[in-house]
């Protein structure tokens, strides 16, 4: 196991142990989910509340583990290997960091959840370019349409603009520390609309290499 899928366990089992040991520390009822406006709206018995996130984050290392295994276009991920672990422990850090601010709040740290948010946004999403422009043909990872699936060149393409496109949302996700209760928006607009804007270009760019 590589450096990078070592450390992204350990934080794994880190947050389980955390689990373990603020249990006692904290209420029969733990504050689970925040609305757009970052005021609590859902709360979770205590021992879902403090061992859900974990067990998530082990779901999410072993899926991570396994899709390259499975992917009929398994042997692309070799091109990539680096910066797909790269990405394995970014996400698995990111989620360690909600479960993180979750847990203080609950132990009566209040602060604005939405503005502690930005940053872990802003990092998932500039790295997420990163992981784009690198990444090779295959089917879990990137913009998967039928058009980057059938031409290597309409792949390539659409992911050197899609990491580009992706790194400038983290930019624009920052902002949100200057309104909280615009976040939601400032995180989603630019995500769904680069998302809507690659899927068409795609679809676009195979056009062409279909007409020459």
């Amino acid at each position: 196991m590589s450096r990078k899928k070592i450390i992204a366990l350990v934080i794994v089992v880190a947050s389980f142990i955390l689990a373990a040991l603020v249990y006692p520390l904290m209420p029969s009822k733990v504050a689970s989910h925040w609305n757009a406006q970052g005021e609590v709206d859902g709360y979770m018995s205590k021992s879902w509340g403090l061992f859900l996130m974990p067990a998530f984050s082990l779901a999410i290392f072993l899926l991570f583990l396994i899709l390259p295994k499975i992917d009929p276009l398994k042997k692309n991920y070799q091109k990539f290997k680096a910066h797909y672990e790269g990405f394995i422990l970014v996400i698995i850090g990111f989620f360690f960091y909600l479960y993180i601010i979750t847990l203080m709040w609950n132990a009566n740290m209040k602060f604005s959840i939405n503005q502690m948010l930005v940053p872990a946004f802003a990092i998932l999403f500039y790295y997420s370019g990163v992981l784009m422009e690198k990444a090779k043909r295959n089917w879990f990872v990137g913009i998967r349409t039928p058009w980057t699936l059938s031409s290597k060149a309409v792949w390539d393409k659409t992911h050197r603009i899609g990491g580009q496109l992706f790194k400038l949302s983290a930019v624009v996700v920052l902002l949100g520390l200057l309104s909280d209760k615009l976040l939601v928006y400032i995180v989603v607009i630019p995500i769904v609309g680069s998302s809507i804007f690659l899927i068409a270009y795609s679809y676009f760019e195979y056009q062409k290499v279909k007409r020459k």
